[in-house]
């Protein structure tokens, strides 16, 4: 973990939050002692967040697809 003065993190400041990505922590300290801890945002995403499918394919196509095979299950279920 890298330790800046609060002077030396003001001048390198680029350099300063690419040390914290990297380790994932950075401290800068004070004149008067206290100090600080600089760490990277945790970017947070949806499970359900998938890239985009290419599909030539219409609406009124997908949804006939869809209600064939629900009842396709269906007759599966009931045998």
């Amino acid at each position: 973990m890298q330790v800046y003065t609060y002077s030396e993190a003001r001048q390198k400041l680029a350099k300063v939050l690419r040390v914290a990505e990297s380790t994932g922590k950075v401290i800068i300290r004070r004149k008067d002692g206290h100090a600080f801890a600089l760490v990277p945002e945790i970017e947070r995403k949806s499970p359900l967040d998938v890239p985009s499918v290419k599909a030539r394919i219409s609406t009124q196509e997908l949804v006939a697809l869809l209600h064939k095979e629900r009842r396709r299950s269906r007759r599966r279920k009931t045998s």
